[in-house]
Formats: C-alpha cells, sequence, structure tokens
C-alpha cells in the first residue's frame, strides 16, 4: 500500500510539474504572440480611422487657408511681453504667397524687415510648421526652420504645432513652444505662441477683411 501512495504521489507531483511548465510556456512565449496579435489586428483598425479624421480637419484647415492665396493683410499685436520690441509698434504684414499641393508658404513682413516665411507643409496625417529665416542677402540664418508638426486632428479652423526635436536642438529655450493659427473665416487669422512654463505669449492678428498691396518678396525667395 505504501508504495502505491509513493507512486501515486510522484505520478501527481511529475503532473503538477509538466503543468507548471506549460504555463509558464504558454505565458512567456504564447501569451506575447497574443498580445502582439491583438495590437496588429487594433492597429489595422484604429489608425486609418484616426489618419482619415485628421486629414478631414487638416484637410478644411489647408483649403481654408489655400482660398486667401495672392493675398496680403495687415496685422496687430493683440498679445506680447511687456518688453518686446520686435513686434510691438512695427507694420506687420502677412503674405499667403505660394501655395503649392503640399507646402504653403506665407511671408511674415515686420516693419522693413522681410527675413521670416511662415512654411506649412502637408504631411501623412499631419501638417507641419516651420521658420524660415534669411538674411538680407538671401543666405539662411543659422537659426531657422525651427517649428513643430500637430499631433491631433486640431479643427477646421485652428491647428497646434508643438516644438519638435530640431527646435529643442537649434533653440533649447523654445522646446516648450507651442505655435497655432486660429482662423475665423473672412474676418481674421492670427498667429499665435506659447511658450510652456512662462508667461511669454504672442498672438498677432491679421484683418481678411481688407486685403492690402502685397509688401516685397521675402530676402532670397525663390518661386
Amino acid at each position: 500500500m505504501k508504495g502505491i501512495v509513493e507512486h501515486a504521489s510522484a505520478h501527481a507531483a511529475a503532473y503538477l510539474e509538466k503543468r507548471a511548465l506549460f504555463q509558464i510556456h504558454y505565458f512567456y512565449l504564447m501569451k506575447p504572440i497574443t498580445v502582439l496579435f491583438c495590437l496588429l489586428i487594433f492597429s489595422s483598425c484604429s489608425l486609418p480611422r484616426r489618419a482619415v479624421m485628421n486629414n478631414n480637419h487638416q484637410q478644411q484647415f489647408w483649403d481654408g487657408l489655400k482660398s486667401l492665396c495672392g493675398n496680403a493683410y495687415r496685422g496687430q499685436v493683440i498679445s506680447a511681453p511687456e518688453n518686446d520690441t520686435v513686434f510691438r509698434n512695427k507694420e506687420l504684414y502677412l503674405h499667403i504667397k505660394s501655395c503649392e499641393d503640399n507646402r504653403i508658404r506665407t511671408p511674415f513682413v515686420v516693419g522693413s524687415n522681410r527675413s521670416r516665411t511662415f512654411i506649412i507643409t502637408k504631411l501623412p496625417g499631419a501638417l507641419q510648421l516651420q521658420h524660415d529665416h534669411r538674411h538680407s542677402d538671401g543666405i539662411p540664418d543659422s537659426i531657422t526652420l525651427y517649428g513643430g508638426t500637430t499631433n491631433n486632428s486640431g479643427s477646421p479652423t485652428m491647428q497646434i504645432f508643438p516644438a519638435d526635436q530640431h527646435t529643442a536642438n537649434i533653440l533649447p529655450a523654445a522646446a516648450g513652444n507651442v505655435w497655432w493659427f486660429d482662423m475665423q473665416p473672412g474676418k481674421w487669422i492670427s498667429y499665435n505662441l506659447r511658450r510652456m512654463g512662462t508667461d511669454r505669449i504672442f498672438t498677432i492678428r491679421f484683418d481678411l477683411t481688407q486685403p492690402v498691396q502685397p509688401p516685397e518678396a521675402p530676402w532670397g525667395w525663390k518661386d
């Protein structure tokens, strides 16, 4: 009888050991495969939907901006730091000068300074904003093409551009910058900047009700 019990116990122990090994094998090998499969299914279903949603709002914003192509508008400072000397009390003009299939270039003229051009580029599921800065001889400034890329759908009248890695690399203090364009069709469009963690904020609003004579082309401009 004792031998039978010992044999049965040994058999049960072996069974439990095999079962434990099976569970470990499943957990470390099969479960990740199952999770990966689920992620692939989720991605294939959700990502195209998000891209379509983004493209819908962003396309409406793009079309609204593109409808202004060729026009120039006078701007005014709505918000700026108290010590700002760059934009306050200056003649400000936004010229939607060049509209291509995937790129819109809008010179931003500040007084007699024609160094600035906003470049908005259409990417898959996103829009990108870059600031092209040039010297009077047309040579790019050492600090140029900073900006950011949208990370959500925004709205048909507002698109938001958090600072990208290139901006953080060349302008560490601007790593927390967020730019956005806000538009009230037929009324105004504004260029905005907020540096997160500070009270630094700029809002410059351009009057869409009264187009003006376009300014001279920005420095180094090429069609």
